[in-house]
């Protein structure tokens, strides 16, 4: 009787366990096919790659003068908006050529002043010879009906020979004081003139200083090295009383204002059904779940390969067909506060629908 029951139980016990497995396996079947096919409707329907990273603009800061470090006001990795001050470089010397500069355009526009008075001293002195002469052409014509009337009075015996020569004398003396006042006012205009190319010439210099002042001004102000854009600092390479060169890369950092794009290498058998302006649908490894949505911008005029160092050279006898991969840039949708997390070089996974 025992043992009866307790093959009965048995039987019951495996039925069920073979009952539960049977729903368990066809359960897991049905997940399968679901899989399969929504597997097969994705290959059919879009074209993907994880050969993706998230790219964005790193630009170096460069410093623009030559000198001394001498305060430092970021860390790595610190957000900074437009404007910002990064470093502060000594300008002692700057400030010292700037206030040379700006002496030397004050003395040149001194001398300017000086000038235009000279002009203006030496137009009162040519009007004053202009008036000489007048008096001294009145005089010479007198002088002149004199001697002809003495000449005719000497020529009938009225007047003496040294009347006649008084009279010549005279005459001689009103032509030369009228030579002398035509040669002054000659020479008044020439200073004039004279004067007036002097001051075009201090005029040109004065444009050439102020041009040495607006130079030594933005030196001055390039000592003051701030932040280009909205963004996030990279690495720090230089520390507070370094020498720094002209032209000499300081810093990094990270433009989020120019925005974010994906840069997914596809297959070159991929891209035929692609076009600019197509949507994209984007997953980041670093966020898993989370889909993020761009457009086409360009595709690459060559393959990946060709833009390298040193191209592959299939004519060298080693060739091996492989397939090239294009690489496809496409904007993220999205405000920058939206995109701030993802950060250049993520991995990316991107799919791009065939129709």
């Amino acid at each position: 009787m025992n043992t009866t029951n307790i093959n009965t139980n048995t039987n019951k016990t495996d039925r069920l366990i073979s009952r539960i497995t049977t729903i368990i396996a066809i359960i897991v079947v049905i997940l399968l096919l679901i899989w399969g096919i929504k597997t097969l409707f994705h290959h059919f329907n879009y074209e993907e790659t994880n050969d993706a990273q998230v790219d964005e603009y790193i630009n170096p800061v460069v410093a623009k003068v030559t000198g001394y470090i001498q305060e430092i006001r970021y860390e790595e990795n610190q957000e900074v908006k437009k404007g910002d001050t990064l470093v502060i470089i000594d300008n002692s010397e700057y400030a010292a050529q700037q206030q040379e500069a700006e002496a030397s355009l004050l003395n040149a526009k001194a001398q300017v002043d000086i000038l235009r008075t000279n002009v203006t001293t030496a137009s009162q002195a040519s009007k004053v010879n202009q008036s000489q002469i007048a008096a001294a052409k009145a005089k010479l014509v007198h002088q002149e009906q004199e001697y002809d009337r003495y000449k005719k009075l000497y020529d009938v015996e009225s007047a003496t020979k040294q009347q006649l020569e008084r009279v010549e004398a005279a005459l001689a003396v009103a032509r030369s004081d009228y030579q002398t006042a035509l040669d002054a006012y000659q020479a008044s205009v020439a200073r004039i003139n004279d004067t007036r190319v002097q001051q075009e010439a201090l005029e040109a210099e004065i444009k050439r200083r102020e041009a040495v002042v607006t130079k030594n001004n933005l030196n001055v102000s390039y000592t003051i090295i701030t932040a280009p854009y909205n963004g996030k600092m990279g690495r720090r390479t230089v520390q507070r009383g370094q020498l720094i060169q002209a032209g000499q890369v300081i810093a990094y950092i990270v433009d989020w204002e120019s925005g974010k794009w994906v840069v997914a290498n596809f297959k070159e058998t991929q891209i035929r059904h692609m076009a600019i302006g197509e949507t994209a649908h984007i997953t980041i490894d670093a966020f898993p779940g989370q889909t993020f949505t761009g457009k086409i911008e360009s595709l690459a005029g060559a393959t990946g390969s060709r833009f390298s160092l040193l191209p592959p050279d299939n004519a060298t006898g080693n060739f091996v067909k492989i397939a090239q991969r294009i690489p496809v840039r496409i904007r993220l949708n999205g405000k920058p506060e939206e995109l701030k997390a993802l950060a250049a070089g993520m991995n990316a996974n991107v799919s791009v629908s065939k129709e």
